[in-house]
């Protein structure tokens, strides 16, 4: 192939193609459908899991698992990872996890866990601790505040205020 090759047979400004225009066009009378049948019919197409008649695939394999869409998404990291992320004395956010890069994405809540060792005196904020993190972070010296959970988004005010009333 060569480069002048590239694009040959490729057109700007392709014309479409006219069927159902007689006999001399090559695609005249059924226009390219076939004889009988619904695919004949104008408008028609079908469904993307249509498999003939046959009982599609989407419907022969069965549903497993459970997805809550409501549910909070809840960020959790370790003491021991804390412990290696920071000097002693410093404070621990979220805002100073986000630039790190330890915590990415959407979440709710975050929380603290008791994995690792804490050697550091460490001021966290957070949503949530473990009762061993708890533990840790005072055997440490250090100190644990909670931060409030976010308040719910309500979509419908008038409906809300008339369902507390």
């Amino acid at each position: 192939m060569q480069l002048h090759d590239v694009h040959r047979g490729i057109k700007k400004h392709k014309r479409r193609l006219r069927v159902g225009r007689g006999p001399g066009s090559g695609r005249g009378k059924t226009a390219g459908r076939g004889h009988k049948g619904q695919g004949q019919l104008a408008g028609w197409t079908a469904h993307p899991a249509f498999e003939g008649g046959q009982m599609p695939l989407v419907r022969r394999v069965p549903k497993r698992g459970f997805h809550n869409q409501w549910a909070e998404e809840i960020k959790a990291l370790n003491v021991g990872e804390l412990n290696e992320l920071f000097d002693n004395g410093a404070e621990v956010t979220i805002e100073s996890l986000k630039a790190l890069g330890k915590l990415k994405g959407r979440f709710d809540q975050f929380k603290v866990l008791g994995g690792g060792e804490l050697t550091k005196k460490l001021k966290i904020t957070a949503h949530r601790f473990s009762k061993s993190a708890l533990e840790k972070i005072s055997a440490a010296g250090g100190q644990a505040v909670v931060l409030p959970p976010k308040a719910p988004v309500v979509k419908n005010q008038k409906r809300a205020r008339k369902a507390m009333a």
